[in-house]
């Protein structure tokens, strides 16, 4: 069997993590600006960076308890990491899904009309479509998406540095060099959106197939914080050119657009953010069809057939992007997103990062007792024994 290549072990990780935070996590700037303005201009950098070092160190534990129990959706994985009491964590992802389908929805809508005066509805139904679309043809065509979706994201965010610093350089390094207020509460900033993102370690797993090695997961776990907040990071700065005013911006970004006052790259920024909010549905919505590709292939010994992905995509779009609607949902993204912050903490960092990391060393001491003695039962058996069924 042909081994894996260096991108699909190392960089497809983070293009896949970067994939799934963007769209709910920084693609327009409000993320931003709500998480991190508040704290100034080196508060917020202070943020960005203690965010990047959770992602990275999360994401680590994440690969190699993925790595070491064979867990390549997050059901199995958290059947294996916290037995039956898994299904918690179902329970919030699932609240997870409706809200930030329902965003994306409402955003594709708001693009469309005011990039190409569409009317909303039809940037809405075009995302969903096109999520659908790829989730249908399964693993490939969804990691072919975040390696070219994700050049895109990255070239675009590189041009709009440079023109921000040619057009207003002068303004950032201004904001930079201002009294600003810092404080403690760029730690609480960087800690609450590291924990309503972190979710993304999780939901890329089917990508974790590729991983070889202990040595793979360490490596692709480390990349993924700096490459999934880079373009966070040269977003932010530029915003702080019009610092303060900016964080009351509902879009920062159009805001920014607006004072380079380029017809072309605005409509290629928008085109860049329906693609981030393309890559962040698809990527939420695979991790629910790989979740129930498992579960079908457990219980009807057959592989999942395409048109149950594309049912259970479309199921779940439309319940998400007009249910969430209809019943105003949508409101509570403010509140839901620092609330599902601290939910994830507590049902999947918090675990992780004890009853995982003590059932990795476990783990490894039989894994080296086996070594020495000879042969004996797989250990990942033992260690997937103790989750529930799917």
């Amino acid at each position: 069997m042909t081994k894996p290549s260096w991108f699909r072990r190392f960089l497809l990780p983070a293009f896949a993590f970067k994939a799934v935070i963007i769209g709910g996590g920084y693609a327009t700037g409000r993320e931003l600006a709500e998480f991190f303005l508040p704290s100034g201009p080196w508060g917020g950098l202070l943020g960005i960076l203690l965010a990047t070092v959770i992602w990275s160190v999360v994401c680590v534990v994440t690969f190699l308890f993925a790595h070491a129990t064979g867990s390549e959706d997050y059901r199995t994985f958290f059947s294996r990491l916290l037995g039956r009491f898994g299904v918690t964590f179902e329970v919030a992802y699932f609240v997870f899904v409706i809200l930030i389908l329902a965003v994306f929805g409402a955003a594709a809508g708001a693009i469309a009309s005011a990039t190409f005066g569409w009317p909303s509805l039809a940037g809405t139904i075009l995302l969903m479509a096109l999520i659908a679309s790829v989730a249908f043809f399964g693993n490939a065509a969804v990691e072919r998406l975040f390696k070219y979706v994700s050049i895109f994201i990255y070239g675009t965010y590189a041009i709009f540095l440079i023109l921000c610093l040619t057009h207003f350089g002068s303004r950032v390094a201004a904001g930079f060099t201002a009294p600003a207020p810092v404080g403690s509460g760029w730690a609480l900033g960087g800690l609450t959106y590291a924990g309503y993102n972190i979710i993304g370690a999780v939901v890329i797993l089917p990508v974790s197939r590729h991983l070889t090695s202990r040595r793979d997961a360490v490596v692709a776990g480390l990349i993924c914080g700096p490459l999934a907040m880079l373009p966070a990071a040269l977003f932010f700065t530029c915003m702080i050119a019009y610092y303060p005013g900016i964080g009351a911006a509902t879009l920062p970004s159009d805001l920014l657009l607006q004072k380079l006052d380029l017809p072309i790259f605005r409509i290629l920024f928008q085109v860049m953010i329906f693609s981030a909010l393309l890559e962040s549905g698809t990527g939420i919505v695979h991790a629910v069809n790989e979740r129930i590709a498992h579960a079908w292939a457990l219980h009807r010994r057959t592989t999942i057939p395409r048109s149950a992905r594309l049912g259970a995509a479309a199921c779940l779009l439309i319940g998400s992007v007009f249910l969430a609607g209809g019943f105003g949902l949508v409101d509570l993204i403010a509140k839901g997103y620092r609330l599902l912050a601290w939910v994830f903490i507590a049902v999947y960092v918090v675990p992780l990062l004890t009853i995982g990391v003590w059932k990795l060393r476990r783990l490894t001491r039989v894994k080296l007792a086996s070594a020495k003695s000879g042969p004996t039962p797989s250990s990942n058996t033992a260690l997937a024994g103790q989750g529930g069924k799917s």
